[in-house]
């Protein structure tokens, strides 16, 4: 399941009820269940940082440090929600694995499932823009790599850092493929009202599929969408290019 242990879920609700300034601090591994979410003001994940564990919290709650981690994976509102909901445990001992390609974020686009937090999702005490996203290439040949540019700033009033994150749609194609694909990712330090341009390179590979009919990489040509966002989920940037 996705409960907290014991009473937990109750304690969270119980303290928000008496202080409505509470912030939640979630130290686990695994996406939980949140039903309390909407009544804090705030939730830190604080994943299993070791023995600076205090002092690395403290600094974050306290405004020393802005935050700028992200979600390595998808958070679900239910348990019912998951991939593999319908697959695991199996029976008699043997489980299918029935996600094939359609794990994690591209799971949840393909269903068009709404998560508790997506993807790549994380806040911080300052806010970015992104603007002119643009390519080297407006047509690609195979075998040919493109580059990729991207102008982030910081719109705030904090120094912070931004984690822009690069995915591939292909909108046509032969075999089943998700909606989307992460394929390539930045971490920027900026200044307040500082703005700096992230380089992407986009190789070959990032365009292709493994097709076990060939067998082997297999990139058609056609249009291909480029989405530069924050998260899964917010799309901040988009731009076309052809591959023939």
């Amino acid at each position: 399941d996705l409960e907290l242990p014991g009473r937990q879920a109750e304690l969270v609700e119980r303290t928000a009820r008496a202080n409505p300034r509470t912030v939640v601090v979630v130290n686990a591994g695994a996406p939980i269940r949140m039903d309390w979410l909407a009544r804090v003001p705030a939730v830190v994940q604080l994943w299993y940082p070791g023995q600076e564990c205090g002092n690395a919290l403290a600094d974050v709650l306290f405004g020393d440090l802005n935050p700028s981690g992200r979600l390595p994976q998808t958070w679900p509102k239910r348990l019912e929600d998951t991939p593999a909901f319908l697959h695991y445990p199996g029976e008699n001992g043997r489980v299918v694995y029935g996600e094939d390609l359609f794990m994690g974020y591209r799971y949840y686009d393909a269903k068009r499932v709404e998560p508790l937090f997506p993807f790549g999702h994380g806040l911080s005490y300052t806010r970015f823009v992104y603007t002119d996203l643009r390519l080297a290439r407006a047509v690609v040949r195979a075998g040919e790599a493109n580059e990729v540019e991207l102008d982030v700033t910081n719109a705030g009033s904090r120094a912070g850092q931004e984690v822009v994150q690069l995915y591939v749609h292909d909108p046509v194609s032969r075999l089943a493929r998700p909606e989307q694909e992460l394929r390539a990712f930045a971490k920027l330090a900026l200044e307040p009202g500082e703005t700096k341009t992230v380089e992407f390179r986009l190789e070959p590979r990032a365009l292709s599929y493994w097709d076990p009919k060939f067998p082997g990489w297999v990139a058609e040509p056609g249009e291909f969408e480029l989405r530069a966002g924050a998260s899964s989920r917010d799309v901040r940037a988009c731009a076309r290019f052809r591959l023939e």
